[in-house]
């Protein structure tokens, strides 16, 4: 899978105290993984969140895996 997650995410301490979140808008990769979680397919979000597209949340998602999936013993 191609990582975005460069382009999309940005931590910045002066937007929601620095937690990850898709450049331009408030809203934190952990919000966006909640929803998925929560059983929200991808158009579900995009048309919930218009500031979001199909590129945005899986640049979120790549964040996550390139993040979070480091240092874990399976």
């Amino acid at each position: 899978m191609l990582d975005n997650s460069q382009i999309w995410i940005e931590c910045d301490p002066e937007v929601m105290l620095g937690k990850p979140c898709v450049k331009g808008t408030r809203i934190t990769v952990e919000s966006i993984l909640q929803m998925l979680s929560a059983g929200m397919t991808v158009p579900e979000i995009v048309n919930d969140f218009p500031a979001l597209d199909d590129e945005k949340v899986r640049a979120a998602i790549g964040y996550a895996d390139n993040h979070l999936g480091k240092g874990f013993a399976s």
